[in-house]
C-alpha cells in the first residue's frame, strides 16, 4: 500500500522534565495527557467510542491523538476522507478506521486494501463500492449514511429504502458487509432541542428499514461530542467524538482540557509615547506612555484577523491586550507600565491555568468557533508533544 504523507509538519517528543529555554520562534504545544484524559471522560459515557482524527486530528496532528484516544479507551477512528484513513494505515494503526465523506471517483479499491470501512451515503456510491470491490477481489465494509435532517452528507430518507435494497443484494452477492447505519445531528449543541427528537426519529425508523430489507448492521452511531455528553438516548452502540478528544465542549456542561498551548517570543519591544498609532490603518493610538512588545505571530499561524481589538495574550504573569490589527506574521502587545525584553515568552492561548487566554476566548473574540481556530492553525508553526499537563 502506497502511503500518503501526513498533512502536519513534523512534531517533536520532548522531555516534561527539560526545562523550557528562550524560544526560537512560535511554538504550538500538545498535552497527550490532556487528550487522554478527555477520552476518558467521554468513553465513560459512550457505549463504544470512535476518536475522529479527521482534519489531522482538529490541527492538533492525527497519529499522536489517535494513539493517545485509542490507549485511553476509543476502539475505532474515525475521518473523511480515504486519504486520511490511509495515512494512519501507514503509520501502523490497525484498529478499525471509518471514512465518511468522500467523492464517487475516490480510491475505494485502495481503502479496501487497507482494510478500511466507507460511508455510503447514496446508490451512486455504493456501485462505486461494488465496483471496487469486484476489481479488488475483496468485500467492502461498508455504514450506510442518512441525512437526519441537515441536507448535507447522506441519503435522503425517501431514497433509503431502496438504498437498504440495493446494499442487500450487494451483501448477497459476496460484494458488501453492512456493518453500520449512521446519522449526525445538527442541533446537539442545544440540549432539549426539537430537532434532536425529530432526527433521532428518523434515525430508529431507518434502522427498522435496514432490519426488513434482511441487514444486520450491529453498529448504529449518530451522537458525536454533544450529544455524547448531554442525551444518553443518542448514544446507541458507537459514539463518534471529534472536538471533546480536544478540550472542546460546545454545550459548556462538562469540564473538558483543552490540549494545546500557542505561545510566542517577544521579537522587539519600545516605549512610545501618547498619540503614537500603530499597526496597519493606525487602527490604534496611545492613549499614554507605554511600553510595545512585538511578536512574530500573525493570521498566516491561525489568529484570526477578526479579533483585532479585542484579543489579549498572557506576558509577565498579567493579560497585555493585543493592540492595532492582526497582521500576517505579527501582532503588537501594549505591556502598560512593564517593560518587555526580547526573548520574553507570551502565552497567545492555552489550557488557562495560569490565567492565559484560551482557544475559547480567541473563538469569542473572532465571532467564530473553537473547532475554526483550532483546525486553522498554520503550518509554520514550530510543534511539540508533551505528555505532562494532567495525570495520563
Amino acid at each position: 500500500m502506497p502511503c500518503a504523507p501526513l498533512t502536519a509538519p513534523a512534531v517533536r517528543v520532548t522531555d516534561p522534565a527539560r526545562p523550557p529555554g528562550r524560544a526560537a520562534g512560535p511554538e504550538l504545544r500538545l498535552d497527550l495527557a490532556a487528550v487522554a484524559a478527555n477520552t476518558r471522560v467521554l468513553a465513560a459515557r459512550a457505549t463504544r467510542l470512535m476518536a475522529v482524527v479527521k482534519a489531522d486530528g482538529f490541527g492538533h496532528g492525527a497519529v499522536e491523538t489517535a494513539r493517545a484516544a485509542l490507549g485511553a479507551g476509543a476502539s475505532s477512528l474515525g475521518v473523511t476522507s480515504v486519504e486520511e484513513a490511509l495515512s494512519l494505515r501507514c503509520a501502523g494503526l490497525r484498529v478499525p478506521i471509518l471514512s465518511w465523506l468522500n467523492p464517487v471517483e475516490a480510491d475505494f479499491e485502495a481503502a479496501l486494501r487497507a482494510d478500511v470501512s466507507v460511508a455510503v451515503p447514496g446508490r451512486e456510491h455504493l456501485a462505486a463500492v461494488v465496483r471496487a470491490a469486484s476489481r479488488t477481489g475483496r468485500p467492502a465494509t461498508v455504514h450506510l449514511h442518512l441525512d437526519t435532517g441537515m441536507a448535507r452528507d447522506g441519503a435522503d430518507p425517501a431514497q433509503w429504502p431502496d438504498l437498504c435494497r440495493q446494499a442487500r443484494e450487494a451483501e448477497r452477492g459476496g460484494l458488501v458487509r453492512v456493518t453500520g447505519v449512521m446519522g449526525h445531528l445538527g442541533c446537539a449543541d442545544t440540549p432539549g432541542d426539537a430537532c434532536t427528537d425529530r432526527a433521532l426519529e428518523l434515525f430508529r425508523t431507518a434502522s427498522a428499514v435496514a432490519a426488513r430489507a434482511g441487514l444486520r448492521p450491529g453498529i448504529r452511531h449518530l451522537a458525536a461530542t454533544s450529544a455524547t455528553l448531554t442525551d444518553p438516548r443518542t448514544r446507541f452502540d458507537l459514539s463518534r467524538v471529534g472536538a471533546g478528544l480536544y478540550g472542546i465542549d460546545p454545550t459548556r456542561t462538562t469540564g473538558l482540557r483543552p490540549a494545546l498551548t500557542l505561545t510566542a517570543p517577544v521579537v522587539s519591544a519600545r516605549t512610545v509615547p501618547a498619540g503614537t498609532r500603530a499597526g496597519y490603518g493606525h487602527a490604534w493610538t496611545a492613549a499614554r506612555r507605554t511600553h510595545l512588545a512585538l511578536l512574530a505571530v500573525g493570521y498566516a499561524d491561525g489568529l484570526p484577523r477578526a479579533a483585532s481589538g479585542r484579543a489579549e495574550v498572557l506576558l509577565a504573569g498579567r493579560r497585555r491586550p493585543v493592540v492595532g490589527r492582526v497582521s500576517m506574521d505579527q501582532v503588537i502587545v501594549d505591556c502598560g507600565d512593564r517593560p518587555a525584553v526580547p526573548g520574553d515568552i507570551a502565552t497567545v492561548f492555552g489550557a488557562g491555568d495560569a490565567g492565559e487566554p484560551t482557544v475559547r476566548d480567541w473563538a469569542r473574540w473572532s465571532g467564530t468557533i473553537e473547532h475554526e481556530i483550532v483546525t486553522g492553525l498554520g503550518t509554520r508553526l514550530r510543534r511539540t508533544v508533551h505528555h505532562s499537563g494532567v495525570a495520563a
